[in-house]
């Protein structure tokens, strides 16, 4: 990875149309296409998210968000160009996303839900399983929790 590489964070108005544009695309490619299921992308949620990204080229080739909810944070659409990935790309987002819920919020846990053949990442980095596997999209998932210690 080169050092100039770096983490950019957004929320929803603070991205460009292009930036909009590039990270529903790359969505899109790997969890609709590449992953062969037709589910809705565009949820709603992204305008209340904030927008983890890293560009390479140009381009944005890895990508993560973080959801606010009741009780806990969410991490998702975790993703990684395929041409990028096994650079560790997704690790460094996820590694950034938990810094900054845990820097800049009051949150005890962080929530996610894990398409099963990539828990070993998510356990590298503290998550662990807080559920049976189920099938969302015709995957295997298991949701996931890490909890973030309270500063005094």
């Amino acid at each position: 990875m080169n050092t100039n590489e770096q983490i950019i964070i957004s929320t929803f108005s603070d991205l460009s149309n292009e930036d909009i544009y590039e990270i529903m695309k790359l969505r899109v490619d790997i969890f609709v296409v590449e992953q062969n299921c037709p589910y809705p992308e565009l949820d709603n949620n992204d305008q209340k998210a904030w927008h983890l990204y890293i560009k390479k080229d140009g381009n944005i080739v890895s990508y993560a968000r973080i959801l606010f909810k009741d009780s806990s944070a969410a991490i998702g659409r975790v993703v990684t160009h395929k041409s990028y990935r096994g650079l560790g790309l997704s690790q460094m987002i996820l590694k950034e996303a938990i810094e900054t819920i845990k820097t800049n919020t009051n949150y005890t846990k962080i929530h996610l839900s894990a398409q099963c053949y990539i828990l070993d990442l998510y356990k590298k980095l503290g998550f662990k399983v807080v559920s049976d596997q189920y099938l969302e999209d015709n995957i295997p998932h298991v949701d996931m929790e890490l909890k973030i210690p309270k500063l005094s």
